[in-house]
């Protein structure tokens, strides 16, 4: 025969007692109630969860093409560079060679000034992208503190509901649905 001995805290006897509904009148419907709260708070914090983190995905893949962007308008800078030196390097070549091919130096000259323009247009447009992909970076991840904190919230009221569960106190009810309350502000404040 086999003897089974189990020993319960007061927090376990207290949640299984209001449970059984031996809690007094008001012991299955609170735990009903809160346990519904709790439930609807949750998916919302899901919900903002979520919105939260691709706030924060948006706005690294529009850092990281910012980041592209500049380093393309890097070496296209480089190579504005080299060009430039190129053509200082001819045209001191030019002015040291006979007369007579000056005018092939003269040419080159002219092919390296065109080929710049040419690279700073593009490398000017690449930090044009690099500067708008930074701005929707920026515009993408302003909602995130408003959503961190309205998560906070509504984890605050969902700990209170759980409190006022374990302990039947209902006036905690109130205090967790103004965090709920204001949870869900915060939620739809950060994409006003």
């Amino acid at each position: 025969m086999e003897h089974h001995f189990h020993v319960h805290g007061a927090h376990e006897h207290e949640v299984e007692h209001a449970a059984s509904g031996h809690g007094g009148r008001h012991g299955v419907a609170l735990a009903q109630q809160v346990a519904i709260f709790t439930a609807v708070l949750a998916a919302v914090g899901a919900v903002v969860s979520y919105l939260g983190g691709n706030t924060q995905n948006e706005a690294l893949m529009h850092k990281n093409e910012a980041v592209l962007y500049k380093a393309h308008a890097s070496d296209q800078w480089n190579y504005y560079q080299a060009k430039s030196t190129k053509g200082h390097i001819v045209s001191m070549a030019a002015e040291l060679a006979p007369k007579d091919r000056r005018a092939a130096f003269q040419a080159d000259i002219a092919r390296y000034e065109k080929e710049k323009k040419e690279i700073k247009a593009k490398a000017e447009a690449f930090e044009e992208k690099s500067r708008l992909e930074n701005e929707l970076a920026e515009k993408s991840f302003h909602p995130h503190h408003a959503l961190a904190l309205a998560m906070t919230f509504i984890q605050i009221a969902i700990a209170l509901a759980s409190v006022t569960a374990l302990t039947s106190r209902r006036w905690l009810l109130v205090p967790a649905g103004v965090g709920a309350v204001a949870g869900c502000v915060l939620a739809v404040w950060a994409y006003l």
